[in-house]
């Protein structure tokens, strides 16, 4: 029987240059945006909305933001004009019981969003709300959140968590994107994929104990509570696989795992 549960999607989204290029990452999103189903709305956890408190875009038209520095010109005049969904950010807040949920009129869509849903949804056209990470809070606090919104699933929400497994830029071979990932950085995801598949939560969501290799692979927890939340909507049934592999200047993990 063929379930209507939608997946979750957690993306490695890396550099926001991603966006402009022609790559084995860009091409691995081009492919899932052809065999993923439509989503009624998208609800995007991204490592770039990172501040007290936990908030919800709710405004109809929300804005590109360009939330970086140093770029080409090119990559600040592109726009991702998906209509927000202020119904559903009303439907989210009544969804989530363990903390109080603000609605926010002024953030809009980060890069972690966009820059990869211009590949898998490239006409703008699916509503995206964006959902705020509270860096006040432990991972636990993420992963019962996750739980949470997982009911949305049934009804044609498409939850997205946009991050990195491994993203250290203290190490990052910033002269040489194509650098061989450091041997750390490889056991860490190596380690994620077999507790992803042993179904062991508990111990990924207690990463700050796992280890040297989760310390060099998770300086700061930005990027790595994304993953927490899509960790916390899948369901036990859901098949998991890896749809865009590989490791971007040997300190950034682009991982993407798909829960369903």
């Amino acid at each position: 029987m063929k379930s209507d549960l939608m997946p979750v999607l957690f993306l490695g989204h890396g550099n926001p240059m991603n966006t402009l290029l022609d790559n084995k990452y860009t091409r691995a999103w081009d492919e899932m945006g052809r065999t993923l189903p439509r989503p009624k709305v998208i609800l995007s956890i991204s490592a770039h909305w990172f501040n007290s408190g936990t908030a919800v875009t709710a405004m109809p038209f929300p804005q590109t933001i360009h939330d970086f520095g140093g770029f080409p010109q090119e990559l600040y005049e592109i726009e991702y004009p998906a209509p927000g969904a202020p119904d559903f950010a009303a439907q989210l807040r009544k969804v989530i019981t363990s903390v109080d949920v603000v609605a926010d009129m002024n953030w809009g869509l980060d890069h972690g969003t966009w820059s990869v849903l211009r590949h898998l949804y490239p006409d703008a056209d699916v509503p995206v709300v964006q959902l705020s990470i509270d860096k006040t809070q432990p991972a636990i606090f993420h992963y019962r959140i996750g739980r949470e919104i997982s009911v949305l699933r049934n009804e044609g929400v498409l939850i997205v968590g946009s991050g990195n497994l491994v993203h250290n830029l203290y190490e990052y071979s910033w002269d040489q994107r194509a650098a061989n990932p450091y041997e750390w950085a490889l056991r860490f995801e190596t380690e994620v994929r077999s507790l992803l598949k042993k179904g062991d939560d508990d111990t990924l969501v207690a990463y700050e104990k796992m280890g040297r290799d989760a310390q060099l692979s998770i300086p700061t927890p930005d990027h790595y509570f994304p993953f927490i939340y899509t960790l916390g909507a899948r369901s036990k049934n859901d098949a998991i696989s890896f749809p865009v592999e590989g490791f971007d200047g040997g300190s950034v993990s682009m991982l993407s795992v798909k829960f369903g």
